[in-house]
């Protein structure tokens, strides 16, 4: 039996999550949490405003049928991080238990696990909603969370061209030195970036910065960044087109890209056409001849990270990679 519990930071989360394994895990985990193979209670916040920060919690359990497992990612947001203290605004740990046992298999460093399931969940989306031959991905935001939309997107779809736009000259530059040995990766405005065969979008803004008339008339859109009540990147007339598919109805219509219109009675229930478990089982066609523009409104689920977190746990273990520790104190118990 496990007695001991492994410590993995950044480097060892980014390490031992393969982007060819960690995708078909999210598209299991979707599928389990659409056949009720899952539990997820809601995201629950601790308010901090004498910080200028919030705490929030993300307990999941799913039974992929090959494979359970269960865990909580404890993340914040603290936006005076940065200035006034040199560390990041959001931050993350991740506790990873054994479901037969409770016992802490693993904790993991929460903010590279998050990019990385992130950037499967826009692939699975992808794979499932873009043009069978999209060739070209446009990024706008050239943020942490840029590097594994291209990584994993690219798992699912021949790129070969890629449109990055960021007001940061410096974030575009160091975004393209990553890629360009693969990729014909170069810097453009955001219409360049929304006219493009695939587009995630992964800003933090309230005002919408990608204009209906630059989306290309097939372009399939992640939707990555709003995971607050009154972000919104997309203009409203790109959501009134598109065929819209969420992540999880309760996150989306508070929080997701949906949000203001939804708040404002602008969008409802006739306006969105499936969640992507329902495409993965497919109780839904996704895309067919007919579509035009699509919509993945995703604001990050619990169960991503639980599946993600077996990924890396298991190929930890076999890498040897880690520290163990007998968080419990049983040296000796036995």
């Amino acid at each position: 039996m496990q007695r001991e519990t492994l410590l993995l930071n950044a480097t060892d989360v980014k390490q031992n999550a393969p982007m060819a394994e960690v995708v078909p895990a999210i598209e299991d985990a979707f599928a389990a949490f659409q056949r009720g193979d899952a539990q997820m209670p809601a995201k629950s916040y601790i308010e901090l405003p004498q910080y200028n920060g919030d705490f929030r919690s993300m307990p999941a359990y799913l039974d992929a049928g090959t494979w359970d497992a269960a865990g909580i990612k404890w993340v914040n947001v603290h936006t005076d991080n940065r200035d006034n203290f040199d560390l990041p605004t959001v931050l993350g740990t991740m506790i990873y238990s054994d479901p037969e046992t409770a016992f802490p298999l693993a904790i993991l460093d929460g903010r590279e696990l998050t990019m990385q399931r992130t950037g499967a969940a826009a692939a699975v989306a992808t794979d499932y909603l873009a043009i069978p031959d999209a060739s070209s991905l446009g990024i706008v935001g050239a943020g942490v969370q840029s590097y594994t939309q291209l990584e994993a997107i690219s798992q699912v779809r021949p790129i070969e061209t890629v449109v990055v736009a960021d007001r940061d000259d410096t974030r575009v530059a160091e975004f393209i030195e990553a890629f360009d040995t693969e990729f014909d990766v170069h810097a453009g405005s955001v219409s360049d970036a929304a006219g493009c065969d695939v587009l995630s979008t992964v800003t933090p803004v309230e005002d919408p910065i990608i204009p209906r008339e630059a989306v290309g008339d097939h372009t399939h859109i992640n939707a990555m960044g709003a995971d607050a009540p009154g972000k919104h990147e997309l203009a409203d007339e790109i959501l009134f087109d598109a065929m819209i598919i969420i992540d999880d109805h309760e996150q989306t219509t508070h929080s997701g890209e949906i949000n203001v219109l939804w708040q404002a009675n602008q969008l409802d229930e006739s306006d969105i056409n499936a969640s992507i478990g329902e495409v993965v089982l497919n109780q839904h066609q996704g895309r067919d001849q007919k579509t035009g523009i699509s919509v993945f409104d995703s604001t990050g689920l619990a169960i991503q990270d639980v599946a993600t977190a077996h990924v890396v746990y298991e190929h930890a273990c076999a890498n040897g990679n880690g520290y163990n520790f007998d968080l419990l104190g049983f040296a000796g118990a036995d």
